[in-house]
């Protein structure tokens, strides 16, 4: 058990943030929560730099595709304070045709990195990136393979028809 609970952590953050504060869950005991896209860096900033709290560690920044939701993308970001070994998780939900949330090079150097992986897999836009390009997929590619906008098998193949299987 960490120096601080979840349930102070909920705390300072609706003292600080009141209803920008969405979505408050503790999933295995990991706080979760929403945040909309225009508080997010404000929000991040607060983590960091508050002397209690101290989320010093970017532990990971990456996306998930709801292609249900209006907002279809949720950028997820999972922080650690190592003075309070306590973790949080951060989702943004923004919409598929405007995907741009600001950056957090700002507060962690390594979220580079990170943001740039997210945006070579999911096209998320992270305006006031110093670099963002293609990691590890070829720079002319014109899709972003995570997002779930195509089929996962070819229909036209007739060994994968469900006759064969007894079906």
């Amino acid at each position: 058990m960490g120096k601080i609970s979840n349930q102070q952590l909920i705390e300072k953050l609706s003292t600080q943030f009141g209803e920008k504060i969405t979505s408050l869950s503790e999933p295995f005991g990991l706080l979760t929560f929403e945040v909309a896209v225009e508080d997010i860096h404000e929000v991040l900033g607060l983590l960091k730099n508050d002397s209690i709290l101290k989320f010093n560690f970017l532990t990971d920044i990456t996306a998930v595709h709801y292609p249900e939701k209006e907002k279809a993308l949720a950028v997820v970001y999972h922080l650690h304070s190592f003075v309070n070994n306590v973790r949080v998780r951060i989702k943004v939900f923004v919409p598929v045709s405007n995907p741009t949330v600001p950056t957090a090079t700002s507060l962690w150097e390594g979220a580079n990195w990170m943001e740039r992986e997210t945006f070579d897999f999911y096209g998320i836009q992270f305006s006031g990136h110093p670099n963002l390009v293609r990691i590890l997929n070829v720079d002319d590619m014109t899709v972003f393979p995570m997002r779930k906008e195509y089929a996962l098998e070819d229909p036209n193949r007739v060994d994968k028809k469900d006759f064969f299987f007894g079906r």
